[in-house]
């Protein structure tokens, strides 16, 4: 079992930054690729990154290529989503999975964290 708990969410303008955090308990963290996925109104639960069991591969939706960045703090038990140049339609709740590889389907993760909300205004 990991739990997972998701901080570092709230309400910014657009052109803003924030920095999310998933911290993570239970069984070794460093055992587990993590995620990143995001949930607008209405619409479907949707990738956004993915980094490795130990930090050195990292895959991101090409919607939020180069304007986001995951890593992670395995001494820490902490994975981070740096988020630059916001923009409204960046607005969603933001969960933090874990599972045994780098997949961009969130079906295919185990363990989930109850999410941060991030609001971004024009």
């Amino acid at each position: 079992q990991v739990q997972l708990v998701e901080s570092g969410g709230g309400l910014v303008q657009a052109g803003g930054s924030l920095r999310l955090s998933c911290a993570a308990s239970g069984r070794t963290f460093s055992m587990y690729a993590m995620g990143w996925f995001r949930q607008a109104p209405g619409k479907e639960r949707e990738f956004v990154a993915t980094i490795s069991r130990n930090g050195g591969d990292t895959y991101y939706a090409a919607s939020v290529k180069g304007r986001f960045t995951i890593s992670r703090d395995n001494a820490k038990n902490t994975v981070y989503l740096e988020i630059d140049s916001l923009k409204p339609e960046d607005t969603a709740v933001y969960y933090c999975a874990a599972g045994d590889r780098t997949y961009d389907y969130p079906n295919l993760y185990s363990y989930w964290g109850q999410g941060t909300q991030v609001t971004v205004s024009s």
